[in-house]
């Protein structure tokens, strides 16, 4: 069940009983001369496959996962095609080269989701896809990026993606920016903080450039970039809608005080004082604290069983 972006025409001949043979005739207005862009005429195809409800998406996940249907299968990918083009685009900032690259390493994430994912979980497929998709994607990038290798461990991928964000962040604040805060703020050695920065800022021989004027060897590099993490709102917003969807779920079985502190406490904008609770009730302080801290324990138990990953679902929201 191998799709490239090349490919979906030929697994639609497939599932229609034979490979179509291609048609020679010219496209309306075009002369057989004219070279249309793959990316463009990928884009154009991808558009003919509609798109899923939820109930729909569960429902073919359903089918695949129970007895192996690779219609099924199919459609879940082809419904998703246009979603690995965004998230391959918002990573295109980090690759020079063709975005088909991208979208042909994303596509085979998607694939990998719908093998693993869990109709009976309650997520939403396209955001569990999208860790697929853009896992596949770093990795490709990481693996290609330069001829040394600078995002081979977790660490380096860590910095790979966040070093640029960090500093920034930290220069808006007015904060002296350091090797040894930086290696703090991103838990790495400062040692790589270091490391890092000289590779990123570092210019290199391109591949594709002749050794010599007069050669005809190449090399071949890519050009440093603007390494502004990859856009994430695709993601923030998936996982703060499961993450309300389970407070309002836990919020249902509390009562009386539990509530109470609960709305007033834990999801309140402005909360209020453990003192005003405390007086609402005509309890202490402390007793209101206690109540508070058991309440946060219990939910966290609570999410912790409801939410497959917590900690992956935590790290994609943006301000989390």
């Amino acid at each position: 069940m191998k799709l490239n972006p090349r490919s979906s025409k030929e697994s639609d001949a497939e599932l229609d009983g034979g490979p179509e043979k291609p048609s020679t005739a010219p496209i309306a207005g075009r002369p057989h001369s004219v070279v249309l862009d793959p990316l463009r005429l990928y884009l154009e195809e991808i558009k003919r496959y509609p798109l899923l409800s939820r109930e729909e998406e569960v429902e073919l996940a359903r089918r695949y996962q129970q007895k192996g249907d690779v219609q099924a299968a199919y459609r879940l990918i082809t419904a998703n095609l246009r979603l690995v083009v965004k998230i391959a685009m918002d990573f295109q900032r980090h690759w020079m080269q063709n975005l088909m690259d991208l979208i042909q390493e994303g596509n085979v994430g998607l694939m990998q989701a719908v093998k693993k994912f869990d109709p009976y979980r309650g997520y939403k497929f396209s955001y569990y896809a999208s860790f697929w998709i853009k896992a596949y994607i770093i990795k490709f990038i990481m693996d290609n990026w330069k001829l040394v290798k600078i995002g081979t461990t977790q660490a380096q991928r860590k910095l790979f993606f966040n070093l640029r964000k960090e500093k920034e962040r930290l220069e808006s604040q007015g904060v002296a920016v350091e090797p040894k805060l930086l290696s703090e703020r991103l838990d790495v050695k400062e040692t790589e903080v270091v490391e890092m920065e000289q590779r990123l800022s570092s210019w290199e021989i391109s591949l594709d450039a002749p050794l010599q004027e007069d050669s005809e060897d190449t090399h071949k590099s890519f050009l440093p970039a603007n390494l502004v993490p990859a856009d994430e709102q695709l993601a923030d917003h998936e996982a703060k809608a499961i993450l309300h969807e389970k407070l309002m779920l836990f919020r249902g079985q509390l009562k009386g005080k539990d509530a109470f502190i609960f709305d007033q406490r834990l999801i309140a904008e402005s909360p209020l004082t453990l003192q005003e609770i405390g007086d609402k009730f005509g309890i202490s302080r402390e007793r209101v604290r206690q109540i508070e801290s058991r309440l946060k324990d219990k939910l966290k138990a609570y999410l912790e069983e409801e939410i497959d990953d917590l900690e992956m679902l935590q790290e994609s929201m943006i301000d989390a």
